[in-house]
């Protein structure tokens, strides 16, 4: 198995979603390698704060559906999380490669391929652990890389007041106050990255007017990036196209 590469990407940057997830298991540094060494622009992750003040990066709040036991992410200590073996792609257990990773590690795989790190604040984070994610960053020399998302509005609200530089994309799908957003999202220097059934041409030509930057996700099929880049998107995040 192999990405699927798309024909003509034109303006539109690709970035790996948890990872190169469609051949290796996601949010592990066998994925982030995997991305590492294709042509995405950027590789994708989830971060979340560990009982005893770690960042580590999965998606879940907790290991069930990856790990071969079901702990709880954020209640859990750093050591109970990295004894926690991860499926291969296939469901077993064969590969001792295969844990959860720090924000650490994740960060130096970027910075070694060279690609962007678009981190996601998976839960709502207090102020000064947002500031600590950015701290390790900084210390690691990516910052200038890296682009922060989340679902949690406020998680980037506070990005911004904190580092008015730092870019920032706030994670959103199909709605009913894209004209609202929109602005206020503008208000704040935030960009869109939004569920890709929820894009048309009309809606990019707004956000793009508003000076926003528009990412997809998940676009798994080539038709539809077709059409997306086709809509002239700036970033589409994918498990398996590149």
């Amino acid at each position: 198995m192999d990405t699927i590469h798309l024909q003509n990407k034109g303006n539109t940057l690709i970035v790996a979603h948890r990872g190169m997830s469609g051949l290796e298991t996601e949010n592990t540094c066998a994925a982030f390698v995997a991305a590492g060494n294709r042509s995405h622009i950027g590789i994708e992750t989830d971060v979340h704060k560990t009982a005893d003040g770690r960042f580590v990066v999965i998606h879940d709040d907790d290991t069930s559906r990856v790990g071969e036991i079901g702990i709880p992410v954020e209640g859990s200590t750093f050591d109970a999380l990295r004894a926690v073996r991860i499926k291969d792609k296939d469901g077993s257990l064969a590969r001792a490669d295969l844990m959860i990773p720090t924000l650490e590690e994740y960060i130096g795989i970027c910075r070694r391929y060279d690609k962007i790190a678009v981190l996601e604040f998976k839960n709502r984070f207090e102020d000064e652990d947002i500031a600590k994610v950015v701290s390790v960053i900084d210390e690691m020399g990516h910052l200038d890389k890296t682009i922060f998302i989340s679902f949690w509005y406020e998680n980037l609200v506070s990005l911004k007041e904190q580092f008015p530089h730092l870019p920032a994309q706030f994670l959103t799908g199909e709605r009913d106050d894209h004209e609202w957003l929109c602005a206020e999202l503008a208000s704040k220097g935030i960009d869109i990255d939004i569920q890709w059934g929820a894009v048309t041409k009309e809606r990019v030509e707004m956000w793009h007017a508003a000076g926003l930057k528009v990412n997809c996700w998940t676009v798994d099929h080539p038709d539809d990036a077709a059409r997306l880049i086709g809509m002239g998107v700036d970033y589409i995040t994918s498990n398996i196209l590149e």
